[in-house]
């Protein structure tokens, strides 16, 4: 049986999205060994050299391009592998494509690594996320996805600046599918304990419903005019990875809004999506309940029955 290592990481997938999380990783110092995993080895080696000759500026991290067996003692598995979303594409158009992807990669994982964590990055990510937690027979706690992490990021920043105030002091979530049926979950969001509407009005804001549907519009649509701009997002998404390991290497107990299968809080259960969850060592923890009105239960359980219908289609 072999031992893992906490210090070790794999990313499977050396797009976009799986360099630019491999030199965040790198910057980071959380790791001291990264192991990279592509279908084209050149293009791991590429990445692995490149990010390698910057280290005389970082922390010391062993960077390589490496085969499946060489994931056997990583602490974590970052799944990045996947088709990417194309100008005019959906989250969901990518369904098909990637389940294939993953029913041919989540095996090879498996087969030499059953206890690390699996954390999915690719998209739609909930469905992958079900997916591997189906395909690996891992206990769900150790296969979740990135999910809302980011959605709730580019939440507080929007805010932030609406506010003219420091984003980390806004605390707010994006909660549902990590696409088109996200929920921004107003009724819980709060500038350092002070109620969002009332610091609204302390900062001179008082259109709120305006206000709130521009903000959610906007967070919603980032990805698509990303896209449109620069054909794929990768830079927000690799800095959530980064939060996210720093969660599990560091056992903080921090509180993300991962996506994971649910167990039945809010009437929903056995689909994966996000809601806040404490994230250690272990992975995720436990779901935090966190008070929502009914217009955003009822938008959370049909953002629940929108990905139950995909699974419906491409798992049966």
């Amino acid at each position: 049986m072999v031992e893992i290592n906490s210090r070790k990481a794999a990313i499977v997938g050396c797009g976009f999205v799986g360099s630019a999380s491999a030199f965040a990783l790198m910057q980071s110092g959380l790791f001291s060994e990264i192991v990279l995993i592509d279908a084209s080895r050149d293009k791991a080696e590429g990445e692995a050299l490149d990010i390698a000759h910057g280290l005389p500026f970082a922390k010391p991290v062993k960077i390589y391009a490496g085969e499946y067996e060489d994931i056997s003692d990583a602490a974590v598995i970052i799944v990045t592998a996947g088709a990417g979303q194309k100008p005019g594409e959906t989250r969901l158009d990518l369904v098909k494509k990637n389940v294939g992807i993953f029913k041919s990669v989540i095996p090879q994982i498996t087969k030499y690594n059953k206890d690390g964590i699996l954390l999915v990055v690719a998209n739609p990510v909930d469905i992958l996320t079900y997916t591997a937690a189906k395909l690996s027979g891992f206990p769900s706690n150790r296969v979740f996805g990135s999910g809302t992490v980011l959605d709730s990021a580019r939440l507080k920043y929007l805010l932030g600046e609406h506010l003219e105030v420091d984003p980390r002091s806004v605390h707010a979530f994006v909660i549902g599918e990590h696409g088109d049926s996200e929920i921004a979950a107003w009724s819980s969001a709060n500038v350092s304990g002070v109620p969002l509407q009332e610091f609204c009005e302390m900062r001179g804001h008082f259109n709120h419903h305006e206000a709130t549907k521009a903000i959610a519009d906007d967070v919603k649509n980032s990805a698509y005019r990303i896209i449109e701009k620069k054909q794929a997002t990768y830079y927000g998404i690799a800095m959530s990875v980064k939060r996210i390991c720093e969660a599990i290497v560091r056992d903080e107990k921090s509180v993300l809004p991962v996506s994971s299968i649910q167990k039945g809080d809010y009437g929903i259960k056995d689909v994966a999506l996000s809601m806040p969850a404490i994230v250690g060592k272990h992975g995720v923890e436990t779901l935090v309940p966190i008070e929502l009105n009914k217009t955003e239960t009822e938008s959370l359980q049909h953002s629940a029955a929108t990905l139950k219908e995909v699974l419906e289609d491409v798992l049966n």
